[in-house]
C-alpha cells in the first residue's frame, strides 16, 4: 500500500511527559522525511501542534480539517498546508478518512479515542481497508491494550479485528507495517457470533 497521507489523531493537550510531545514532532519528522503528508485535526496546542510542526520544519505537506466552532477553542494552527474549516465534528472526520491512507493515534484524550475507535470500527464494516495504528509511546496505552485483550477472551471482538489494528512503540517501524498492511479476512465473524 503506498501511504501518500497519513491521519494523525493526538491530544489538544501536551500531557504529564514531555515525552508525547517529543514523539509528536519526531513523527511528523518522519513523515515529512518519508515523502508521507499528515492529516489532522488542525489544533495549533498540545502534541497535535508538535506533529504539524515537526512536519512543516521537515518541508512536509500537513493538512488540518477543523470545525468551525473549535477553530478558536483549539487554538487552529496558522501555518498549514492547507486547512479545511468545516462545519461539524462528523464532517471533519468524514473528510479526514477521505484524504487519508492509513490512521495512526498517539497519546490524548477521549475524542483521539473516539476518532480512533470509530476508524477502526469502519474498517471492521468494511467500510475502507486502511492501516490503523497505535504508536505507544512509553507504554501510554498499555492498559488499553489489556482490555482489548479482555474483550477478545469474553468473545466481544473477534481475533481477526483485533489484529486489525497495529501496536508499536518505534514510529518507523509501525508506519513500515502499516505501509505493508493488508486487511485480513474475517468473512464469517457474525456467523459464529450468533452460535
Amino acid at each position: 500500500m503506498k501511504l501518500r497521507r497519513l491521519c494523525v489523531f493526538c491530544g489538544s493537550n501536551a500531557g504529564a511527559s514531555p515525552d508525547y510531545v517529543a514523539a509528536g514532532r519526531a513523527l511528523g519528522r518522519m513523515l515529512a522525511g518519508q515523502g508521507i503528508g499528515v492529516v489532522y485535526g488542525a489544533g495549533g496546542i498540545g502534541v497535535m501542534a508538535a506533529v504539524a510542526d515537526g512536519a512543516l520544519e521537515a518541508g512536509g505537506e500537513v493538512v488540518g480539517v477543523i470545525p468551525r466552532h473549535l477553530w478558536t477553542l483549539e487554538v487552529g494552527h496558522r501555518a498549514l498546508t492547507e486547512l479545511h474549516v468545516v462545519e461539524s465534528m462528523h464532517e471533519r472526520k468524514n473528510l479526514m478518512a477521505e484524504l487519508a491512507d492509513g490512521f495512526v493515534a498517539l497519546p490524548g484524550g477521549i475524542g483521539t479515542l473516539e476518532e480512533f475507535f470509530e476508524v477502526w470500527t469502519w474498517g471492521q464494516l468494511k467500510l475502507h481497508h486502511k492501516p490503523v495504528g497505535l504508536l505507544n509511546v512509553g507504554g501510554y496505552f498499555d492498559r488499553l491494550l489489556d482490555f482489548l485483550g479482555q474483550m477478545v477472551a469474553e468473545r466481544f471482538l473477534h481475533n481477526g479485528h483485533h489484529a486489525m489494528m497495529l501496536v508499536d512503540a518505534d514510529p518507523a517501524r509501525l508506519v513500515e507495517r502499516m505501509a505493508a498492511y493488508q486487511a485480513p479476512e474475517v468473512e464469517r465473524w457474525f456467523d459464529r457470533a450468533r452460535t
